[in-house]
């Protein structure tokens, strides 16, 4: 059977998540008129008019590692404050139907050991590498072929990886190949992607993980004329800095400190308590306000706690200290308070309509107009927001000619 031009597959990994359980909920929220798109971007001008891929027309599916239903994600999120009830129990037949294409994912290194693991996803730690990604590109293509799906999106929505330090077949596909059949080591974050471009799938990675990012990834989606985006979604604190800091350059005002601090609730914050983890995320948290303001003597920290009874929300606390004229000195003050899943959720939609329109226009690699998406832009480029924002403007206009 034929694929329908319009349809568009959207493959989240980590599909009963908190931010996949707010897309899933909040797609079928948008498609039946019971919310607005607040939040998504693609749906102002001058996006709408690019021909963006439909609500309508996306079908999701994923890999999960974690046993239950998107039902009890649901629940929690309604407990929380995050999820209404009314669209959760509107919503329940669409939910049913993505837990059904649910199939079990693979684990890295430090999911061995959590309570709630799908058996089925401990067992594939028992295969190779190799043997793994085929199983995930496999589940993604019959995805496809199921669905009569013209294009696919993988989403990458896990949790924060541990750090891991750069190897030697991380830098070229010749030897990433290799490995994949030598029991190499690799981020699971790059297993995905690697069976992402197999199976012919654009990929987003919204964590800090490693992702697409590895030059033999990269060369890969050149190699499959695939386009991909990452890493690390600015939702934010982060968000806010690349906001903020390029008005203290404009203003010519001398920057001092700028000090963090994060407490956040529910699994990603309890991933986080761990250190390894914790550096995997706090790599890119300083990294942008580093390179607008471009002062050595600079002093920035970033910190953040698990505080379980925080559950989605997380606060945010920021201290800049500045000097101005005649050597005054002065502060900003500023707290930040919101649902990570909630803010993340829209994006992930954006993102995703963004790489549906690469993949339909032949466009392919790093896609650098959708850097004002992440705190670490796969393709590089300033970090102030405004810059990039503005990039992804020029990016449409040139679209709509």
């Amino acid at each position: 059977m034929s694929a329908d031009s319009t349809r568009l597959g959207v493959w989240l990994i980590g599909a009963r998540g908190s931010i996949s359980t707010c897309v899933a909920y909040g797609l079928a929220g948008l498609r039946a008129g019971l919310l607005e798109p607040t939040g998504i971007a693609t749906e102002r001008e001058p996006f709408r008019r690019l021909g963006l891929c439909a609500f309508e027309d996306m079908v999701l599916g994923g890999h999960e590692i974690a046993t239950g239903d998107l039902s009890r994600s649901a629940g929690e999120l309604v407990r929380h404050g995050i999820l209404s009830g009314e669209l959760v129990a509107a919503a329940s037949t669409e939910a049913a139907a993505l837990d059904a294409r649910i199939r079990p994912g693979v684990l890295d290194v430090a999911d061995v050991g959590r309570a709630e693991l799908d058996s089925r996803a401990a067992s594939l730690g028992g295969v190779s590498p190799r043997e793994r990604t085929e199983r995930l590109s496999e589940d993604i293509r019959a995805f496809r072929e199921e669905h009569r799906l013209a294009r696919v999106v993988v989403v990458y929505l896990a949790s924060v990886e541990p750090w891991l330090e750069d190897r030697p077949h991380f830098a070229d596909l010749a030897r990433f190949e290799r490995a994949l059949d030598q029991e190499g080591v690799f981020p699971a974050s790059s297993l995905y992607a690697y069976a992402a471009f197999q199976a012919g799938a654009a990929f987003v990675n919204f964590t800090p993980n490693r992702g697409s990012s590895l030059n033999a990834l990269r060369q890969l989606a050149r190699e499959k004329k695939l386009p991909h985006c990452g890493n690390d979604g600015k939702t934010g604190e982060t968000l806010l800095k690349t906001v903020l800091a390029p008005m203290f350059a404009a203003r010519a005002l001398k920057v001092l400190a700028w000090q963090g601090y994060n407490m956040l609730g529910n699994k990603d914050g309890e991933a986080l308590a761990d250190p390894l983890r914790a550096e995997s995320k706090l790599r890119n948290k300083d990294a942008p306000l580093r390179a607008i303001l471009d002062d050595d003597g600079l002093h920035t920290h970033v910190s953040i706690d698990f505080v379980p009874s925080l559950h989605d929300w997380k606060t945010a606390w920021d201290f800049v200290h500045f000097e101005g004229f005649l050597g005054a000195k002065m502060s900003l003050q500023l707290t930040w308070s919101g649902s990570d899943s909630a803010l993340a959720a829209p994006l992930v939609l954006d993102l995703v309509r963004w790489c549906d329109l690469a993949l339909r226009t032949g466009e392919s690699g790093e896609l650098a107009h959708t850097a004002c998406y992440f705190k670490a832009p796969l393709a590089g480029g300033t970090h102030d927001f405004h810059a990039q924002f503005a990039r992804l403007l020029a990016y449409a206009e040139r679209n709509l000619r």
